[in-house]
């Protein structure tokens, strides 16, 4: 039995959450050579990498898959935001199981499934943090009424904005799975009434990290962080920049020098999107696409270089439509439940279709 003592660094499991427009991406934009998989197309405005907006979840998992195989080339992936992910996680269920929603599955099954597709999610951003890369999940918040079992009466709280019905299920999930759970939103300094006491309003409006667990809000740490500080990263720079987390990087020739390699400059945003467009294998005949294609099913095409013909040709040969069928011509369902939903199986069969064919 092997005993391992002291601390451990690792990279860190983070999720920032807050009201819309606090700061938060601004704040994880912070964290050491940051990668950002935009889900809701909010980080426009900011010089930060980062990948394609997913258009389904199967995308949304390629990207996670990639960011892992750079090694050390970033230091944070940054999801923005997980309640945007969580709705093409519900997609992608419903896809696959031939339903128009989740309430369609019947006896709460649907949630049931949602949750352990988003498990499965979590367990791959766990293989993130074992190549030695943080993980950021930026989400907003919502206010709901909570009542204790043991008190009367209920107050409102703020809690991650997952599904209305779903967060029951996954937004346990995520607070569990995160080491650090900061909330963020303005601090009310006083409350101040009208000459007649009738009407109140709040005063002040400096925004502020919560650290810790409160009956108004969900929060954690696991690094003595104060119960709440300024919006201002370099109160938890310390815990994320540093040089022991270990990575998962390529053996050195016997030739290599012994000494730590100096950190490569992190390209451009243009620069990493590029390589992940490329990173799969090209097809030397790829052509521009029927801009009629649902996006979903497009954007997996223009990232795996995969042209119309070649989906035709395994949809027939699979007895679906017709080899001449236009993609446009497909059912939604079929598009978004097979093509999309079993986007691995299909890539490998067109992968063994070039190998035999190869154009």
């Amino acid at each position: 039995m092997q005993i391992i003592s002291g601390r451990v660094q690792k990279a860190k499991k983070v999720v920032l959450y807050g009201p819309e427009g606090i700061g938060k991406s601004s704040l994880a934009a912070q964290f050491p050579r940051p990668f950002f998989i935009d889900t809701e197309g909010s980080t426009t405005e900011m010089d930060v990498d980062r990948a394609p907006k997913p258009t389904s979840w199967t995308m949304l998992k390629q990207q996670v898959e990639w960011v892992k195989q750079q090694g050390n080339r970033f230091g944070t992936l940054i999801i923005d935001t997980i309640d945007w992910a969580e709705m093409l996680c519900v997609e992608s269920v419903c896809a696959q199981a031939g339903k128009k929603g989740i309430e369609d599955f019947g006896y709460g099954n649907g949630y049931v499934y949602t949750k352990e597709e988003f498990g499965r999610f979590l367990n791959l951003l766990s293989d993130v943090i074992e190549v030695g890369i943080h993980v950021v999940l930026v989400a907003h918040a919502q206010i709901i009424k909570f009542e204790q079992p043991d008190e009367m009466g209920a107050y409102d709280r703020y809690q991650l904005k997952l599904g209305k019905k779903t967060s029951s299920q996954t937004a346990p999930l995520v607070k569990e799975w995160a080491d650090m759970v900061l909330f963020i939103n303005y601090k009310t300094f006083s409350v101040a009434a009208d000459q007649k006491g009738t009407k109140h309003k709040g005063q002040g409006g400096v925004r502020t990290v919560y650290a810790n667990h409160h009956p108004a809000w969900d929060a954690k740490n696991r690094q003595g962080l104060p119960d709440e500080f300024p919006l201002d990263y370099s109160y938890i720079a310390h815990i994320f920049n540093i040089g022991t987390v270990q990575h998962a990087a390529p053996a050195q020739s016997p030739a290599a020098s012994t000494a730590a390699p100096a950190p490569e400059p992190v390209q451009t945003a243009p620069t990493a999107v590029q390589t992940m467009a490329t990173a799969s294998q090209p097809n030397p005949q790829q052509q521009e696409l029927n801009p009629n294609i649902p996006r979903a099913l497009y954007d997996l095409m223009s990232q795996h270089q995969v042209t119309e013909a070649e989906i035709q040709i395994v949809v027939s040969n699979k007895g679906y439509y017709p080899y001449d069928t236009p993609i446009a011509n497909y059912d939604p369902g079929f598009i978004d439940g097979v093509l999309v939903g079993a986007w691995q199986s299909v890539f490998s069969v067109i992968q063994d279709t070039r190998d035999k064919n190869p154009f």
